[in-house]
Parts: structure tokens; C-alpha cells; sequence
């Protein structure tokens, strides 16, 4: 007999009828030992019950170690199935890489516990209740640049006055955006902030003298008023920003019961990786989600937060205790990674931190000893120095001399290590070694918009909007799309300057009077394709999109054949950043009132220097 299907009209009585019964799992067998090499306190951590935990895990203490095997252990033990954890970090590497441990300790097929970051984590709500959350589900998220594109298209929509100068409207987006941002990141929302505002103008009111007071209130006024015009554009256009992603799940989770007894149904074990970075609405968020039954793990270390500035705060981890007053804790201390000098040194430096530690204020030791083996004994070494400099020039002068002298004694010149703040900051440091004649390799990312293969599409970009713009000309002329001499191309530019020209112009009489021209009878040919390219272009300009101007040109010109058989000899990366730059030209499009060429190149700015 067929099996018995009930009409939906009968499923309310069918459920009554059928007992729930929780399918027995199989006790997975997970390999390698979960807890054979654990010290005692990681251990503990593991194998900690329900309820909620905090684990205090210092720099180079496995925390990341922890915390999968904590998830494995959990799965392993049946307490949960693997749907019923999530895991939330801050970034998509350290995600990333949670995964992968996992995957490698839990079974084939076993694995699909939630391990995301929080922006992730939100996004997927959103998507899954757009409609209880008022959004599309195919709502854009915005990059910063792109929120600040956006709010420069639509600038007399915004109630600004103060922070609209005359002479440059668009001096303060940048800062309005991180306003915005960090309003979101604090929890604040568009009526929360009008509110205070209008207090604050009731004080002004009440207080006529206080000039400074009426100042600070008309202010407050318009960057409340502007908040909320914010609001409006991004829900109308159907876009959201970063700060979106979590804040309108909180909202959406508070707002609608029935969603947020989904969330806590479907995990029963939450766990929070580097808690020191997460900002209050993210807290707030977790806090929700694990209030039924209280299983939450969080890992972190105030001495490690650096996003301060982003909205991170110490107020979270001690927000945890008052929160949970009864829950365990583990203090990592056995350092992995460094060897105990340093982290002596470390530990002097960060107690002038004191008293804002969670060390001091909560009487925790937290200094970390040297586990680590490193197979040779530690070199001779006098103490650790700090140095000052009158200039960013000499202290790069300084360090490359220091390693010259270092590979000179004996050791390799990969024995060194120049960490720097930002990738710009390190372009002193490699001239530097550069002139020292010391081989270096710099692993930070360079930055898309300094690629070769964009800079010239940049290049082209500026250089069919304006053929005035000689710098951009002469790039790309000299790239290897055309492949023009640079010595040539400079003795056309001096020509063209000495006659007050343009390079196009020195270009273009080059091509008609090739006897007069510095250029060979190749390159006059060379020449002649260039400016034909841009003329072609130009007259496309007005009809195309600027994505379609820039594969056309790619196409038309070879390169991109180029490029595919480069990227099959010695890797994609040309070729990806190329694609990543098409897509970063197709979103701004979408953003412009008019996606065609002069709108687009007014933004290039605005995107490379965000």
C-alpha cells in the first residue's frame, strides 16, 4: 500500500497524533583525539558543559584551537547535531579558517555547522525574512565607498547646512559615514537619535545664553535629520550597508517574535570567536539568541582589541559577566608562538593599559608563558629598544642598515621581519632595501586600484574623458597593451610642454608628420592604433555604459586574449583583479544617476582613496 500522505487540512490533528521523537545518532567517531593534546586548561574549555562560558585566551594560546575542538566535541558527545551550532568571528578569514579545522575534525558529511561572521550571520536573516524586515531579498550591500558615492548622487536630498560648505559640498561624507556607522554599531537607531537631539535643543531653548550649548544643538539636529534621510534612500533604493547587516537583524529579531523562536530553536550552542572586536549590537544579538537556554561560549582578550575605534569595546566582555554572573571561566596563558622574553616585554607594555584591563579589574593573571619549541636556542640579544626618528625616511634608513649589518653577521635575509601599519606605510621601508641592495618580499596586499593591469584600465578610463590629461595618456601609452617606448613618450611630452600642449596633441602631430617625430615607423603605428582606440571610444562614450566601454576596449585591443592565456601559463590573479575591477565599475553604475563615462571618472577618486 502507498503510504499514507495527510491533506494539509488534517496536518494539525497528524502532528498531535504522531509522538516528536529525537532520532538516536550515531556516536561519531572523530579523528585525531579531541582532547589527547590539550594542556589542562584547554581541556577544560572543551569539555565544558551547558551554560555559559568565558574563556580568556591570550595571544598565541590556540584559542582558535579551542574553539573548533569545542565544536567537534560538542557534535561528538551528541549534545547538539551539527545544524544546532553556530559560530560567529569577526572576519571571513578567521571564519575561513574555524571551518576548515572543523571540517578536518568532524567526519565527511557531518559538518554543517553554522561558522560565519556576523555580517554573514545577519545577511542570511535578512535574506530569509526580507519580507519581515521590509527589504527585497536581492537588496545590494554597499561598500563604504559606494555609501559615499552614493550620498554625493543624492547630496541636495540631505538636510545638511553646516556640513554642506560652499566651496566643497562633499567635504564631510566621509565623516557622515562613519557617524552612521558607528551609530549602527552602538545600537542607536534613526528615532533614538532624533530624540536626543530634540533634548538637546530643549536645553538649548531653556538656556538662551549658552551659546556653545544652542551651537551644539543645532548640529546635533542636522546630523539627526540626515541620519534619518539616510534611512529612507538606502530602504528606497533597496540597498543596505554593513552596518545594516546587523543592526536590522536585531531589529528584525526583536521586532518579530516568531523569528527570533526560529533562531533559538534551530542552535543550541552558541559560540563567539575574538569577543574583545565585537561591537554592542552585536552582543545584543547574541545575547537574544541565547537567552533560552543560556549555552554560550565566547572567546577573547581585551589586551588584543584594536577596533576600539570601530565600536569594539572591554565593556562587552565585562557586559558578559554582569550578564551571566554564574558563568565558568578559563585563562589561557601557555604561549605557542613567541618566546617568553617577548612576552615579557609585552606584558610590561600592556599593563599601561591599567586599570582599564580586564586583569586588573577582575584580579585575573593573564601573563603568558613560553611553550613553544623552537628547535635552536634562543640568539644573543640585548633588550628591546625603542627608538625615535625626525623623519619616516631616517627610520627606514636606520632599519635597512641594522639588516644589512644582521645578513652581513650571517643570517638570511628572511630572518627579518618590518611590520608596518598600512600597506602605504611600508613604501619608505622597500626604498629603503631597495638602495641597501637587501631582497625583500612585501606579503600585504598591494591594493586592486595599484595593480598594473587596473591602473591601466583607470588610466584608459581618465584618459577617454579627458584628452587633456597627459599623465593618464602617457600610462597608457606606455603599458603593455600598446607598448610604447617611455623614453620616446617623455621626448613627445617635453615637446608638447614646451609648446603648452597636450601629450595627445604631440601624439597626434607625431602620427601626420612622422619625419619630425622621435617615434620609429613601428611605433608611429603603434601611435596611430592609440589614438584611434580613443577616438573609437570616445564616440562610444556617449551611447555605452562604462563597463561596456572597457570590455570593448579589452577585447578590441587583444589584451584580453592576453590575459587568458597568461592565466592558464601562470595563474588568474591579472585576470581576477581585472574581472574584480569590472564588477566594482558595473555596482557603481547602478549607483550613478547616469552610468556613463564622465559620471563614473568624477568617482574613481572617491573609490581608490576609500
Amino acid at each position: 500500500m502507498p503510504p499514507v500522505v495527510p491533506s494539509p487540512d488534517q496536518l494539525p490533528i497528524f502532528e498531535e497524533l504522531v509522538p516528536t521523537v529525537r532520532p538516536r545518532r550515531p556516536h561519531l567517531r572523530i579523528q585525531p583525539p579531541l582532547l589527547a593534546d590539550l594542556t589542562a586548561r584547554q581541556r577544560k574549555a572543551v569539555t565544558h558543559g551547558d551554560g555559559p562560558l568565558l574563556i580568556v585566551a591570550g595571544a598565541g594560546t590556540g584559542k582558535t584551537t579551542v574553539i573548533t575542538r569545542r565544536i567537534a566535541w560538542l557534535i561528538a558527545e551528541k549534545r547538539a547535531k551539527p545544524s544546532e551550532v553556530l559560530a560567529l568571528t569577526f572576519t571571513d578569514r578567521a571564519a575561513f579558517e574555524m571551518l576548515e579545522r572543523v571540517d578536518r575534525l568532524v567526519p565527511y558529511g557531518h559538518n554543517d555547522a553554522q561558522i560565519s561572521t556576523f555580517h554573514a550571520f545577519g545577511d542570511r536573516l535578512l535574506r530569509e525574512h526580507a519580507l519581515e524586515a521590509g527589504l527585497s531579498d536581492r537588496s545590494t550591500v554597499l561598500s563604504r565607498a559606494e555609501q559615499i558615492i552614493l550620498l554625493r548622487e543624492h547630496l541636495f536630498e540631505l538636510p545638511l547646512d553646516r556640513y554642506r560648505p560652499l566651496g566643497d559640498p562633499t567635504r564631510f561624507l566621509s565623516s557622515l559615514v562613519t557617524l552612521i556607522s558607528r551609530l549602527r554599531d552602538e545600537d542607536i537607531s534613526v528615532e533614538a537619535y532624533a530624540a536626543a537631539a530634540r533634548r538637546l535643543a530643549d536645553a538649548a531653548a531653556a538656556n538662551p545664553d549658552d551659546e556653545g550649548l544652542a551651537e551644539r544643538a543645532a548640529t546635533q539636529l542636522e546630523l539627526s535629520a540626515t541620519y534619518a534621510a539616510y534611512e529612507r534612500l538606502m530602504r528606497s533604493t533597496d540597498r543596505i550597508d554593513f552596518g545594516d547587516q546587523v543592526s536590522l537583524a536585531l531589529r528584525l529579531l526583536r521586532e518579530h517574535p516568531v523569528v527570533l523562536e526560529e533562531e533559538r530553536e534551530r542552535y543550541r550552542y552558541i559560540l563567539v570567536d575574538e569577543f574583545q572586536d565585537t561591537n554592542h549590537a552585536q552582543w545584543e544579538i547574541v545575547k537574544l539568541l541565547a537567552a533560552a537556554h543560556g549555552n554560550v561560549t565566547v572567546v577573547g582578550d581585551d589586551d588584543q582589541s584594536i577596533y576600539r575605534f570601530r565600536g569594539a569595546a572591554l565593556g562587552n566582555i565585562l557586559g558578559f559577566r554582569q550578564a551571566y554572573p554564574k558563568a565558568a571561566s578559563v585563562v589561557l596563558v601557555d604561549n605557542y608562538r613567541s618566546r617568553q622574553r617577548i612576552l615579557d616585554a609585552a606584558h610590561r607594555l600592556i599593563k599601561h593599559n591599567d586599570p582599564d584591563r580586564l586583569e586588573a579589574r577582575e584580579g585575573l593573571d593573564k601573563r603568558l608563558k613560553a611553550r613553544a619549541s623552537f628547535g635552536r636556542p634562543e640568539p644573543e640579544a640585548g633588550p628591546i629598544e625603542l627608538i625615535g626618528f625626525t623623519t619616516g625616511s631616517d627610520e627606514a634608513d636606520v632599519i635597512a642598515d641594522r639588516i644589512g649589518a644582521s645578513i652581513r653577521a650571517g643570517r638570511r635575509a628572511g630572518d627579518h621581519a618590518i611590520l608596518v601599519r598600512g600597506n602605504r606605510d611600508a613604501d619608505p621601508y622597500l626604498r629603503a632595501l631597495n638602495m641597501a641592495r637587501i631582497p625583500w618580499r612585501f606579503s600585504g596586499t598591494a591594493g586592486l586600484y595599484r595593480q598594473p593591469e587596473v591602473r591601466v584600465l583607470i588610466s584608459f578610463l581618465r584618459a577617454l574623458n579627458d584628452p587633456e590629461d597627459s599623465v593618464s595618456l602617457y600610462d597608457l601609452a606606455t603599458s603593455e597593451i600598446f607598448g610604447l617606448s617611455p623614453a620616446d613618450v617623455t621626448l613627445a611630452l617635453g615637446r608638447a610642454r614646451r609648446r603648452r600642449s597636450s601629450l595627445a596633441a604631440a601624439l597626434r602631430e607625431a602620427a601626420e608628420h612622422p619625419e619630425d617625430s622621435p617615434f620609429g615607423l613601428r611605433s608611429i603605428e603603434v601611435v596611430q592604433r592609440l589614438l584611434g582606440s580613443l577616438e573609437t571610444h570616445r564616440s562610444m562614450s556617449t551611447e555605452r555604459s562604462c563597463g561596456e566601454l572597457l570590455y570593448h576596449f579589452i577585447s578590441s585591443s587583444g589584451w584580453l586574449t592576453r590575459l587568458g592565456h597568461e592565466a592558464r601559463e601562470t595563474g588568474e590573479e591579472r585576470l581576477a583583479n581585472v574581472a574584480r575591477f569590472f564588477e566594482i565599475v558595473r555596482r557603481q553604475g547602478s549607483l550613478l544617476r547616469d552610468d556613463r563615462l564622465p559620471f563614473l571618472v568624477a568617482q574613481l577618486d572617491t573609490l581608490i582613496e576609500t
